[in-house]
């Protein structure tokens, strides 16, 4: 039994959102909880959300699932479209660029 939690159009780079996905990928979820909640990264806040929903996701699947029996089955980031957040940056000769703001896909999925 697996069970899923999407997070979609984050405003996260992936580089970054891949360090802490990193560090709890293949970890038991009370273990991966405990990592997340002390990280000092501000990407940790929303994984950890997103690993509780994962967790609800199972429970409502299979009332009889144990936490402690779940593991981070799998963990990924990719990269997301950027078009809903543009900036311009002024250069040379009155022209101007865009400034692409990183954005991802998160998806964490628990399993026994």
């Amino acid at each position: 039994m697996e069970a899923v939690a999407k997070l979609r159009h984050q405003r996260i780079s992936v580089r970054k959102a891949r360090v802490v996905l990193d560090a709890v990928r293949g970890r038991n979820v009370v273990e991966a909880l405990f990592v997340l909640r002390h990280a000092r990264k501000k990407n940790a806040e929303i994984v950890l959300k997103l690993l509780e929903s994962a967790v609800a996701n199972a429970a409502q699947k299979d009332a009889g699932v144990a936490l402690e029996g779940l593991r981070v089955v799998r963990a990924t980031a990719d990269k997301a479209p950027n078009r809903f957040m543009r900036r311009w940056r002024p250069r040379a000769m009155g022209r101007a660029t865009q400034i692409q703001k990183g954005m991802s896909h998160i998806e964490i999925a628990v399993g026994e």
